[in-house]
């Protein structure tokens, strides 16, 4: 047998194992990816995040922005990485980035572009504002692209905005997510947890459709620790940037609940994402009160979020500061109820028992309520 023979048979035998791995790539659900996944404003990409920490002052949140931004643009080992800007009076940092953003990687190749961007943090009593933006690529050392013509909604997606251009996907999905690991990185400076995989399970991770806790929508609230400073994030992109079908739960996995037919009750260890996505774009109405017909109703009019605080599950609920609050202040025990879009029956209900507040209440500012989680139910 010659040499081209062996290699024909050995191109052939390959041939079903690429067409497979080529079939599992265009079954991949892109729906975090989809309308609004790169925000524009003025024509220009423009990826942020607002993070409230309250109890913070100006200067300490600035002076964590600055430690943070040194470090993290330090990484890149370049001189064209650093920060170029502070003006500590007005609170604000930013810095210039360039780094590789790898598409794939193996041993006979490595697909990768080189980002440049600019990284701008407004600090304020209390929270702070990232913003990434001036996003350039270049690629196989003269291909050039801007982020404007490359991967916005116009370019990387196709008419009925549906699907990712193929040409192009691979950009849009590697940028989204380079945005959420910096904004990822700003929330662990903070004292958040990190919740981006172990590198060696990031390639598995990849594959799996839920986002990070940074990538929901709508607001997030991250318990912190080690500093008992709660930090809420939350983001600039419009809440219907998620399909609303992807807000109603799929069957969880759990035990069947006892006290109320057709819900199970949810380990509050793996806190499903569907429950994260509600929080931010569905209905949260706070009931008090164990009698059905003298329960006081009310809807968390600033919104609410889920996260951790000292290992245990919470829940974070605001009124804002036009609402009474009156009941919930004198409540030991309430009850959240998540209500999907167009739904009137509830599709996941919380029981919390209410812990004491870290901060004392500003007249006319919105009043966040936090409470541990006792128990966790989701509509079968």
């Amino acid at each position: 047998m010659n040499k081209f023979t062996i290699l024909f048979l050995t191109l052939l035998l390959a041939l079903p194992v690429a067409m497979k791995a080529e079939s599992a790539k265009e079954k991949r659900d892109d729906t975090r990816y989809l309308t609004g996944a790169v925000p524009e404003v003025d024509g220009k990409v423009v990826f942020s995040k607002e993070f409230q920490i309250p109890g913070m002052s100006q200067a300490q949140i600035y002076d964590t922005i600055m430690k943070w931004m040194q470090e993290r643009l330090k990484e890149n080992k370049n001189i064209e990485s650093r920060v170029v800007f502070s003006d500590e009076a007005k609170g604000t940092v930013a810095g210039i980035g360039e780094e590789w953003i790898v598409f794939s990687s193996s041993a006979l190749s490595l697909d990768r572009t080189l980002i440049n961007y600019q990284i701008t943090v407004t600090c304020k009593p209390g929270n702070c504002l990232v913003e990434l933006e001036k996003i350039r690529f270049t690629y196989r050392e003269t291909e050039k692209y801007k982020a404007e013509e490359w991967i916005t909604d116009k370019y990387a997606l196709n008419k009925t905005k549906t699907k990712l251009v193929r040409g192009l996907a691979k950009w849009r999905r590697k940028t989204v997510d380079f945005a959420d690991d910096i904004f990822m990185d700003v929330a662990v400076a903070f004292g958040a947890p990190d919740t981006r995989p172990k590198a060696e399970k990031k390639k598995k991770e990849e594959e799996k459709t839920t986002p990070s806790i940074v990538a929901a929508a709508g607001p997030i609230i991250i318990g912190n620790t080690d500093k008992k400073t709660d930090i809420k994030v939350t983001t600039t992109e419009p809440a219907n940037t998620v399909p609303a079908a992807t807000l109603t739960p799929a069957t969880p996995v759990g035990k069947v609940s006892s006290d109320m037919p057709g819900y199970v009750e949810i380990d509050l260890k793996q806190i499903p994402g569907e429950v994260y996505a509600l929080m931010g774009s569905g209905k949260l109405v706070i009931s008090i009160g164990k009698d059905e017909f003298n329960m006081i109703n009310m809807t968390a009019n600033a919104g609410g979020a889920l996260g951790y605080q000292s290992g245990k599950a919470v829940a974070y609920c605001t009124l804002s500061p036009d609402q009474s609050y009156d009941a919930i202040e004198k409540a030991d025990n309430y009850t959240l109820k998540l209500y999907a879009p167009n739904q009137t029956t509830p599709s996941a209900v919380i029981e919390c028992k209410k812990l004491p507040s870290q901060t004392t209440p500003q007249a006319g500012q919105p009043r966040t309520y936090v409470g541990e989680i006792v128990k966790l139910l989701m509509k079968k």
